[in-house]
């Protein structure tokens, strides 16, 4: 990302060779023929091609994004690589850079006037000056001055999300289930709770930048802010570290927590269990934990939405004659009626004892197939070609019609 310094002195206009009134497609066809030409794998070892693409390349980073390119403008407009221009539209011009002070209009100003903050004593309502300004232009948010970003870099941290993984039985995750899950995640180091040091000793505040976890340097009329070397942005410094967690305060550990599954869950789906993650830094919350659940096949029942299918086989007769079939749920057995001269692959719907859904359930689809012997007695072929001949002569008229008519239309 382009520091404040890279905005002012930087003219990434004449690294692209186009000018400031280029429009998008040319500034993409110029960077696309010089990241050929300037590519290191076609100048191996060539550290000014290197260099050059460097530069071209932050250069299109930042003119092909429209908001940051509009910043970028602004900046410049506004500040050459030589100071503040006269003319710019700050109070009175202000010629050859930033003096301590003078007057505007014949009005005595300071700066801390210009880059003060809103509602500062004697801004007469004014917007917050140009600290407002380039606090939204360089940190991302407008009004954030150095205080804040030392804030944010030593404050609290919250932890990292954790993922695992958990198969159930089918049963389990239509109905629901409670289980334990045995997992190794980020956790707080027991010998040292957390703080990093040595038990017996503790850590001390950052003599470097007392404890901001930040340190700024001037540039100019600027601050530039950047992570402490010394304490690596934290705050404070651990002279005789953990030799479990080596200083860090986290360690990797193995433990068993109860989770409970809600009902209906489905094969790959994520739950998100709150605070169950990985601990917070520096007093910051703990991370969230993801359990992605894996669903077993049943040797009976499939799954349609929230709908359970069941294929149930029936005999000739139970199918011709009708019957009364017990079929299993997954909670029990219900009673299905089925009626006289069913045909084979017909479903019938039991309400309410599928899946159960947020507010409402599923339906157990039942689907009835006749079974026909793969052998079969003496008595029982007899009992057929009776059966055979009493029945109608032909029970698929419209096929033999056709067969008779040359073929199907």
């Amino acid at each position: 990302m382009s520091s404040t310094r890279d905005f002012i002195e930087k003219d990434y206009y004449a690294a692209l060779g186009v000018p400031k009134d280029a429009d998008a497609a040319a500034i993409k066809k110029a960077y696309r023929q010089l990241a050929r030409e300037l590519h290191p794998d076609k100048n191996p070892g060539n550290t000014q091609a290197e260099t050059r693409f460097k530069e071209v390349s932050e250069a299109y980073d930042v003119l092909s994004d429209p908001k940051r390119r509009a910043e970028y403008d602004e900046a410049r407009r506004l500040f050459g690589s030589g100071g503040f221009r006269p003319g710019a539209g700050a109070p009175g011009g202000f010629p050859g850079g930033f003096p301590g002070g003078g007057t505007a209009g014949g009005q005595p100003f300071d700066l801390g006037d210009i880059f003060g903050g809103a509602g500062a004593p004697g801004a007469g309502g004014r917007a917050g000056g140009l600290g407002d300004i380039f606090g939204g232009l360089f940190t991302g948010t407008a009004g954030t001055g150095t205080r804040g970003r030392q804030q944010a870099a030593s404050g609290p941290a919250r932890g990292q999300d954790v993922e695992t993984e958990a198969t159930l039985a089918f049963d389990e995750a239509v109905l629901g289930v409670t289980v334990p899950l045995r997992m190794q995640s980020p956790g707080t180091c027991p010998t040292c709770h957390g703080n990093g040091a040595r038990p017996g000793t503790s850590p001390h505040t950052c003599p470097v930048c007392n404890g901001a976890g930040v340190t700024s340097r001037s540039q100019g009329a600027f601050a530039f802010s950047e992570p402490c070397r010394e304490c690596r942005g934290t705050g404070s410094v651990v002279d005789d570290p953990c030799p479990d967690c080596k200083g860090s305060g986290v360690t990797t550990q193995t433990r068993t927590i109860t989770v409970r599954i809600p009902a209906g869950v489905k094969d790959g789906q994520r739950i998100r269990l709150a605070g169950k993650g990985a601990p917070g830094r520096r007093g910051g919350p703990p991370g969230d934990l993801f359990v992605v659940v894996h669903v077993s096949a049943s040797e009976l029942f499939g799954r349609s939405g929230n709908d359970l299918t069941l294929t149930v086989p029936v005999s000739f007769a139970e199918a011709a004659l009708g019957t009364t079939l017990t079929v299993p749920t997954l909670d029990g057995s219900v009673s299905l009626k089925v009626p006289g001269g069913t045909a084979s692959g017909r479903t019938f719907r039991v309400r309410g004892r599928g899946v159960q859904g947020k507010g409402t359930a599923g339906d157990l689809l039942v689907t009835v197939e006749v079974a026909v012997p793969a052998r079969l007695t003496p008595g029982a072929r007899e009992a057929i070609e009776k059966l055979a001949a009493e029945l109608p002569d032909d029970p698929r008229p419209e096929v033999t019609a056709a067969l008779r008519d040359g073929g199907a239309r």
